[in-house]
């Protein structure tokens, strides 16, 4: 972690759709007994059967580690998250609605509690630290099974209640057929192995493996690869067009396809624009500790000294 030197410890929770990361980091910036758990699926209690686990990891690291008692948290979640009021609004994967994290998570854990969007958080963790340091317009994109956004405008992240950056429900043009459809049923990784495994009659592929056959010669994968990156360039086109987006930070399982992606992304996108700037366009930096890293951020901003000092914000 690059976190350097605080007055207190603090605790940060990153919660997935299959895993549940979590971390005690201490005032130098360690991370000390990151744990990671299978995220706890409870139809009937979603959003309590997640701070049942969030309790039981507290408790963990409490006993683990008394020297280093947590004075704040932060908890980051998927879906519609409307970080100001601590209320996760909707998840679709984890199944809660109008669910009180921040209230109820302070009740239990006894401290400040910071509660988050995943990729919002992640995101304002790669503009302090990672690949978007040196930028103050930046739109960060996550392609995993699907799509999310996080936008920074002028150093600041929009969040809009938690509506803010849903990219992937943004409509662009259906390679299928007349109309449109979302980027996510073209764009995502889970969309090129479904698109490509329903035309081929094969097998369900991964996204790597589509690639490896575009590359190879399979014309119905390039087919495939190439309408995936129209509708992400599609949809970063607008993003330049509207917010003057000057960097995009690819994040997810598809950017581990490195420039087998963002090359020909670059591409496409730099056709689509007129006289607006090119974004840089990169891959992610933080990796998978991106979400965790900005929840420590985010908990370690509720800390006394942090509150009270001037110019803590997310702008610069």
């Amino acid at each position: 972690m690059v976190l350097g030197a605080a007055e207190s410890a603090v605790l940060a929770f990153d919660v997935g759709g299959t895993d549940l990361k979590a971390g005690l980091v201490d005032t130098a910036g360690n991370v000390l007994g990151l744990r990671r758990r299978a995220t706890p699926h409870d139809p009937l209690r979603p959003g309590e059967a997640i701070l049942d686990a969030v309790e039981a990891l507290a408790s963990e690291f409490a006993a683990e580690f008394p020297a280093h008692p947590a004075k704040a948290a932060c908890i980051v979640v998927p879906g519609i998250v409307d970080s100001d009021t601590g209320v996760g609004i909707y998840s679709a994967n984890l199944g809660w609605r109008n669910f009180p994290f921040g209230e109820k998570a302070a009740q239990r854990l006894g401290l400040p509690v910071s509660f988050g969007h995943d990729v919002s958080t992640a995101a304002e963790a790669e503009f302090r630290f990672g690949a978007a340091r040196d930028f103050r317009n930046v739109v960060v994109m996550v392609v995993g099974t699907g799509i999310a956004a996080a936008v920074i405008s002028d150093g600041y992240p929009v969040r809009a209640g938690g509506f803010a950056g849903e990219l992937g429900h943004a409509l662009v043009p259906d390679p299928d057929g007349p109309g449109h459809t979302i980027l996510e049923a073209v764009g995502s990784a889970g969309a090129i192995a479904r698109r490509y495994s329903d035309k081929a009659g094969t097998p369900r592929a991964g996204a790597r493996e589509v690639l490896e056959r575009a590359t190879a010669g399979d014309a119905l994968a390039a087919r495939i690869w190439a309408d995936a990156v129209d509708a992400l360039a599609f949809s970063l086109s607008q993003c330049v067009s509207i917010i003057g987006t000057e960097a995009v930070v690819v994040g997810g399982g598809l950017a581990e396809a490195g420039e087998g992606l963002l090359q020909p992304l670059r591409s496409r996108l730099d056709e689509l624009l007129d006289f607006q700037r090119r974004p840089i366009i990169m891959r992610a930096q933080l990796g998978q500790d991106a979400g965790l890293l900005g929840a420590a951020m985010r908990a370690r901003a509720l800390l006394p000294a942090a509150k009270a000092a001037s110019g803590t914000g997310t702008g610069r």
